[in-house]
């Protein structure tokens, strides 16, 4: 896999928006946690186009996307929020000229079918985590979500563990591989397509929002059917934004679907529709461990 180049300080970055409008204020008060970092930030020329509850229309998101992926002085592309549409424009990307050009491109949510196609057909690491309008805003901003960016500037690995959030283990076992996956939603809607999420060898990360447990049963099921979890080596369940009855009902299907998992699964990762949100880099390898509860994952710069 390809590593991007790690930030420095004056690094001009992009905001885009591949998937849903944005919110103004919300983006300037995002953009402004970026320049406190020292970065220019410059936005997407259609940020703000809005039609049909998107962004813009998908030629102007794919313009936003090539334009300052092939820009050489944007170091660095983070997306605004999610919403939807983000797969109408995969197949029109330039992979291989993406893949010239590697640099950091981060978001979560929708993002995931842009974060599991770039990493596929670019063999670039992409960045799974808190968005600059959705999570950076003034009124939802943590310290910690915030702590995401900064191993983008001194390459440092990630450990989460119990110290940072509590993790209760499905199945034991130690499991290592490259790190993979994002939005459930997103990852079962991509099965059987050219940018289904390749979990041979890979230990997998799944979130989700909203969902009952029956949709997060049907979703597991297809995954499974589907053969992702055929040559796995492991399984981090980030944050399920559900409510506490729900949530309860959530827990007997995960204890279920996973009982016999010859491969560790730990749930209760701070990585998702969640604040704190803390960010990860995909494709790079990872170590998931049970005794004690632990994800360890290499830098995603170089």
């Amino acid at each position: 896999m390809i590593k991007p180049f790690a930030l420095q300080e004056g690094d001009r970055v992009a905001v885009i928006a591949p998937a849903g409008p944005s919110d103004r204020e919300n983006l300037k008060q995002g953009i402004r946690v970026f320049e406190k970092m020292g970065l220019e930030v410059i936005i997407g020329r259609h940020v703000f186009d809005g039609e049909e509850k998107l962004a813009a229309a998908d030629q102007k998101r794919l313009a936003d996307l090539h334009e300052t992926f092939f820009d050489p002085t944007i170091r660095g592309i983070f997306c605004a929020n999610g919403g939807f549409g983000t797969a109408r424009i995969a197949p029109m990307i330039d992979y291989a000229k993406i893949q010239r050009n590697p640099k950091i491109f981060w978001g979560y949510s929708d993002i995931t079918y842009l974060l599991n196609a770039i990493q596929r057909h670019s063999d670039l690491v992409t960045f799974h985590g808190p968005m600059v309008a959705t999570d950076l805003n003034d009124e939802i901003r943590t310290a910690e979500t915030e702590s995401s960016f900064l191993p983008l500037f001194t390459r440092e690995s990630l450990t989460y563990d119990s110290r940072k959030m509590p993790l209760k283990t499905l199945t034991h076992g130690i499991g290592e591989g490259r790190l993979v996956g994002g939005n459930l939603d997103l990852l079962t809607n991509g099965l059987g397509t050219p940018f289904q999420v390749n979990t041979k060898g890979a230990i997998l990360l799944i979130e989700e929002i909203g969902a009952p447990s029956f949709l997060i049963n049907a979703m597991l099921t297809h995954l499974k059917q589907a053969g992702v979890f055929d040559e796995i080596e492991g399984v981090v369940i980030g944050d399920l934004q559900a409510g506490p009855d729900e949530y309860a009902k959530i827990k007997v299907v995960l204890q279920d679907f996973f009982a016999y998992a010859p491969f560790p699964v730990v749930k209760g990762f701070h990585i998702g529709h969640c604040q704190p949100n803390y960010g990860v880099p995909l494709g790079t390898n990872a170590k998931l461990t049970t005794s004690p509860a632990q994800l360890v994952i290499d830098t995603g710069v170089r």
